[in-house]
């Protein structure tokens, strides 16, 4: 038996992969997927250089080594100075926490002190490559200037961890040693999982804000050749503080391939990550547009090499790209232009109403159901309240998670309003017309499958707002809309068909 076929043998790393939903850590399967998007001749020079700046259970590191270890044999025929060089020159780890620190030495050293006698290689300090330095969080009021985590949530005493994660806690003005060690080290690659999110204190205090951007942004500013990690896909159409990042990676030419899971639970087994998750590969000296593999399982659906700015969303489904460009080379105005910001009469999710119908009560709709409310209360921002209006819950259906086979109903409820009938802000509104009739016609081109379909390619969570729905087309609302009628007008093909038909649920 070979010295790699003797490593960790069951892979307790698979097991660990199926733990949490915050701080997610990889399969195996994945670390290695995404090891195959690199040229393999970085895994045959002794000179490459690897970092995981968010090492977690220490498995890119550990399989990176696999590969050097056959690699490099020709090179380095003494198996000894082979393992030697490897862990000493060529991986580098920043760990999120002491417990991941340990976590990772144990499994890239097979020891949780690299100086020990059971480590793989002896390093003089406990640490060896993979380093964890308890960082602290550089409050501005109450948030932190480098992360934007909440002072409440996290002004923590020195017995918990602080979760301020050193590679994102440092640049030239501030902690500035460490950014200038990792700089002048010149990696070859950065590679990892970084943490996704941190509670930012707002809402109820279920709000967060993300991270996992900052990870991207600072590895850019090490100038490696290479980049890749596994990050959730909400970026791709939404999320908080993520437009500028959106905006830097839908226009970046250097993006070379992006593997996409609608389905979270794909990639990471049992945990569900609304929107989904991918991985991407980063190649300093690309210039090009983006090879998008969408995956379903462990199986390949679809791949095709696009520009990721062709729409000021990405659209992640290859066949869905196709289906609208079909469509929007009718030139026809988008649904967008029709539908009301939030809260169109200033009444909040909390707002319930009355029993009694008292003489000139306007009906509110609410999360509780049918009641009744004073005009005084309304403030009917765009003048719509005398009109028919058609509205829809604001939070996606199923909360952004499609059902087992795969399909959503994306629209939770849909309303057909009255004069004088109002919704809080829990609903959306999309429409508002003075004939009823126009109206009942939006509410069934809004059940239709060719509506929802348009409307799923914007959302990355499970938000629906106004911009959601730019890619579906205005129709002529005093005609009734059907499926059959829309996949005719538009020279649909069965297949497309068929695709559309697949995705989306009929409403309930």
């Amino acid at each position: 038996m070979s010295f790699l076929q003797e490593l960790h043998k069951p892979d307790i790393l698979d097991c660990i992969s199926h733990l949490s939903s915050d701080e997610v850590f990889t399969p195996p399967r994945v670390v290695n997927e995404m090891l195959d998007t690199l040229p393999q001749e970085l895994f045959k020079s002794p000179d490459t250089k690897f970092l995981d700046p968010c090492s977690k259970s220490g498995v890119f590191l550990r399989e990176i080594a696999k590969r050097l270890i056959d690699g490099l044999a020709d090179k380095i025929p003494d198996l000894e100075k082979r393992l030697d060089h490897i862990f000493k020159n060529q991986l580098f780890g920043l760990a999120i926490t002491e417990l991941t620190a340990l976590l990772s030495r144990r499994s890239v050293y097979c020891s949780k002190d690299a100086s020990g006698e059971y480590s793989v290689v002896h390093f003089d300090n406990p640490e060896g490559n993979i380093e964890y330095k308890k960082t602290y969080h550089l409050w501005l009021k109450d948030k932190c200037m480098m992360c934007g985590a909440s002072k409440s949530e996290y002004d923590r005493g020195e017995e918990l961890e602080t979760h301020a994660y050193s590679f994102i806690h440092t640049d030239e003005q501030r902690n500035s040693a460490l950014f200038k060690r990792l700089k002048e080290m010149k990696f070859d690659v950065i590679i990892g999982n970084p943490p996704y999110q941190l509670n930012d204190g707002g809402g109820t205090g279920s709000s967060a804000t993300p991270l996992y951007h900052l990870f991207v942004e600072q590895a850019k500013k090490l100038n490696p050749r290479y980049i890749t990690m596994i990050i959730p896909a909400r970026w791709y159409a939404g999320g908080k503080g993520l437009d500028n990042f959106r905006s830097s990676m839908l226009s970046s030419r250097h993006i070379k391939k992006i593997v996409d899971y609608a389905n979270s639970a794909d990639c990471f087994p049992g945990v569900i990550i609304a929107g989904g998750i991918c991985y991407f590969l980063w190649d300093k000296n690309y210039n090009g547009d983006c090879e998008i593999v969408n995956m379903k399982k462990d199986i390949i659906i679809s791949n095709d090499i696009r520009p990721l700015q062709e729409y000021p969303l990405f659209v992640r489904d290859n066949t869905a790209v196709r289906i609208i460009r079909k469509v929007r080379s009718f030139e026809e105005k988008t649904m967008d232009s029709l539908v009301f910001s939030r809260n169109c009469f200033n009444l909040f999710s909390n707002e319930t109403g009355h029993k009694e119908h008292n003489k000139g009560d306007y009906v509110l709709y609410s999360l509780k159901g049918k009641s009744y409310i004073s005009p005084v209360k309304v403030i009917d921002r765009d003048k719509i309240g005398a009109k028919y209006k058609v509205i829809i819950t604001k939070a996606m259906s199923g909360g952004n998670k499609p059902s087992s086979d795969g399909s959503y109903q994306v629209v939770s409820s849909l309303n057909l309003l009255g004069p004088n009938e109002v919704c809080t802000e829990t609903y959306l509104c999309l429409a508002v017309f003075d004939n009823q009739e126009e109206a009942i016609n939006l509410k069934k081109y809004v059940a239709t499958k060719f509506f929802r379909f348009f409307l799923l390619q914007a959302l990355s969570s499970i938000n629906i707002s106004k911009e959601k729905f730019c890619f579906i087309p205005v129709q002529d609302f005093q005609e009734e809309w059907t499926d059959e009628k829309l996949y005719k007008k538009y020279g649909l093909t069965q297949e497309e068909i068929d695709f559309i038909e697949s995705m989306i649920r009929p409403m309930e």
